[in-house]
Formats: structure tokens, C-alpha cells, sequence
């Protein structure tokens, strides 16, 4: 059994759905009861965890767990869980942004690798998904108002992460690496607005505003102070050098990394209008 914290979120949906479909039985940490998560996941809530038996492996997302990171991964090693892969940033090997984000990522990491357990890190970039903030944007007007239109990175297919995930869970020849995931694209963010709008047959535009404008808009729409600050000053870094590109994907599942216009044509219902459906 694999047990999957960030069962919700998009890198541990997916990989919950290939485990499944490998065979493997999983069990999907989550508060919610009756979560939407792949027909076989066994769900379970974060105070049962410690009850679990026959957990071999753990998909540990950081911002998940948080705190309890040291104390799950210590019990775990004490009841027979071999493997830990862990999500984290590419920020902890090519900083940009905030410090206090990559160092969290940075303990998680320290943390892993002093468990006991065989570790394996993936350095993950920028996800596709995140860029689905821009959806009622593009319904709406099809502009994208936003702050530094030229940082540019590889962003990666959450689906392509899911992928190498299983594999260093299912694998015991990928203990103690670290593997750097991109894309193979480097793209603004201006030439993402374009992919998404090339995926609907439409032209669609990004309009430059000042951080501090933009910041007090993700406030407004209700976020935590921490989103803006992680978005912002990373975007503020890439704006100024590219972040890293990196072929780990294609070369650890044997296909190139899924192209951003590909992730675009996907999702496309999702930025859709009404009268574009």
C-alpha cells in the first residue's frame, strides 16, 4: 500500500489514479469524507493514519503535512514503510522568491533524508495547473492582467510529475536521488496566455500591472498572504533570469515532457466561456 498525503491536489489525484492502475492499493489522506478521488483509493483521514498497516511507500507533499512531516515519517519507519518520495521546489537548488518557501521545502528534504527511510526528492517547477488562476480572467474579457509578463519558466506537467512519482515509488533504483523536473519549454508568461488562447481558436492577451496592484487583488479575492508573496517573488526573479530547463522527465519515463500547449489543449473547457463552449 501506498499511502498519498496532497491526495487532493493535483499531483496526488493523478498519481493516485496510475498506483490504481498499476495494481497498487493506496490510501488517500484527506479530511474530506467524500472526496472525489479515483474509484479503489482507500480515503483516510489524517488522524487515522498512524492506525495504518502494510504501508509500504509515502507521497509526501510538504505543504500538505507541514509540521507534521518529522512525526509521520519517524512513526512510519518504526512500522515497516520502506520508501518516501517527496515533493518539493526547484527553488531549494535554483533559489528565487522568497527565502522562508524554499527553506521550508529545504527542512522537509533534511528531514526525509534523515529518517531512515529510502528518499527520493523531486525538484519540481512551476505546475501547469497553477495557471488555471486565470481562468475567470480569460471568461470574462479574454485578457490576462497580471505582474511581470516576461518571467519565464519551464513549467511542468503535474501529470508528468504524478508519472516520475510512481516510479520512484514502484522502483527501489531511485532511493536517494534528486531529480529536477521541468518542462522542456522555457515560456513566458505572456506565451502561456497565447498557448491557452491558440487551444481555444481564440486571441487572447496578457496586460502588465504593477505587483502591488496584483497583490492586493489576490487579497482581495481571499487568498492567504502567503500566495502573493510565494507568486510574486518568484515571477520578480524569473523576470529577470530564466528559471532552469531540464530533460529528468524524458529521460527517467522514456517520452518528453508534456509540452505547456498540450496541457492547454487538455484543460481548455476549464477557460472557456459561455459563449466559447
Amino acid at each position: 500500500m501506498i499511502l498519498v498525503t496532497g491526495a487532493t491536489g493535483v499531483v496526488g489525484r493523478e498519481a493516485i489514479r496510475l498506483l490504481l492502475d498499476g495494481g497498487t492499493k493506496v490510501a488517500a489522506v484527506t479530511r474530506n469524507p467524500n472526496a472525489d478521488l479515483p474509484a479503489g483509493a482507500q480515503l483516510v483521514h489524517p488522524d487515522e493514519v498512524s492506525a495504518l498497516h502494510g504501508v509500504e511507500g509515502i507521497l509526501l507533499s510538504p505543504r500538505a503535512v507541514g509540521a507534521a512531516a518529522a512525526g509521520l515519517l519517524a512513526h512510519r519507519g518504526k512500522t515497516g514503510t520502506r520508501r518516501v518520495v517527496v515533493l518539493s521546489a526547484v527553488t531549494v537548488q535554483y533559489p528565487a522568491g522568497h527565502a522562508r518557501f524554499r527553506q521550508q521545502f529545504q527542512a522537509v528534504e533534511n528531514i526525509a533524508r534523515d529518517c531512515g527511510l529510502d528518499w527520493t526528492i523531486l525538484r519540481c517547477t512551476d505546475f501547469a495547473a497553477n495557471t488555471l488562476v486565470w481562468a475567470r480572467q480569460i471568461q470574462a474579457t479574454g485578457t490576462v492582467r497580471g505582474a511581470y509578463p516576461s518571467a519565464r519558466t519551464s513549467t511542468v506537467d503535474e501529470r508528468d510529475i504524478a508519472a516520475v512519482a510512481t516510479l520512484a515509488l514502484t522502483y527501489p533504483e531511485h532511493a536517494g536521488q534528486t531529480y529536477l523536473l521541468t518542462g522542456e519549454q522555457s515560456l513566458t508568461q505572456s506565451e502561456k496566455v497565447a498557448a491557452i488562447g491558440g487551444a481555444l481558436g481564440r486571441t487572447l492577451s496578457f496586460v502588465e500591472a504593477g505587483p502591488d496592484e496584483i497583490h492586493r487583488g489576490m487579497l482581495a479575492a481571499g487568498l492567504p498572504d502567503e500566495v502573493p508573496d510565494r507568486l510574486l517573488g518568484s515571477l520578480a526573479d524569473y523576470a529577470r533570469e530564466a528559471g532552469p530547463t531540464t530533460d529528468t522527465v524524458r529521460r527517467l519515463l522514456g517520452r518528453p515532457a508534456r509540452a505547456y500547449a498540450t496541457w492547454a489543449m487538455d484543460h481548455s473547457a476549464a477557460f472557456a466561456g459561455e459563449g466559447h463552449r
